[in-house]
């Protein structure tokens, strides 16, 4: 007789998260950014900092000043003139000794995430939602969603495609599609946008 198999614990047959969320840290709350969003600005963050004798508290290093402006453009906020630099380097160096700390840093980096000019926003909204569409005009269809999801090679079905499409759309239909109105709520509320 062949021997018994054991029934699958709960543990093991709970499906594992293919993404580890990142924690908020004390510095994120405080500033009211994402644990997220606070990775990517240290990642930018490591990019140009450097370790300074002056400054051996600081475990992040520091970063000069003049790397500053390099550092925002590889996060994608980058200085709108000439005028915000020269703000944003007096509010992260106010002694005018050439370097900013991580703190201040991200500071900088968190009110400049949450003042992102709304038509930035409402621009790049539209790209992707054209990205769908393919450039036509007229809400996303049954028929744009299966090309992306042929272009991705992704095996989805048409209810699951028609799912996503009411979802999207508050359940008014698979007919109506998604319009950009629609398309940039599930941008916002997935954290996007």
């Amino acid at each position: 007789m062949p021997a018994k198999r054991r029934p699958a614990t709960a543990a093991a047959a709970a499906p594992k998260p293919t993404e580890k969320k990142t924690r908020q840290s004390k510095l994120a709350k405080e500033n009211n950014i994402s644990g997220e969003e606070e990775a990517e600005i240290r990642e930018a963050w490591n990019l140009f900092s450097v370790p300074h004798e002056d400054y051996e508290g600081e475990k992040e290093g520091v970063i000069p000043v003049e790397e500053v402006r390099r550092a925002l453009i590889a996060l994608g906020l980058p200085p709108t003139n000439k005028d915000e630099m020269r703000e944003i380097i007096e509010t992260l160096d106010p002694t005018d000794v050439g370097f900013a700390t991580y703190p201040s840093f991200v500071t900088i980096c968190a009110l400049k995430l949450r003042t992102r000019d709304d038509a930035d926003l409402s621009e790049e909204v539209e790209t992707a939602f054209r990205l769908f569409t393919h450039g036509a005009e007229g809400p996303i269809s049954l028929a744009h969603l299966r090309r992306v999801a042929r272009e991705l090679r992704e095996e989805v079905s048409d209810d699951v495609l028609r799912d996503m499409i009411l979802e999207a759309n508050g359940g008014e239909g698979v007919h109506r599609g998604v319009r950009l109105e629609d398309f940039e709520a599930v941008m916002r509320r997935a954290g996007v946008f």
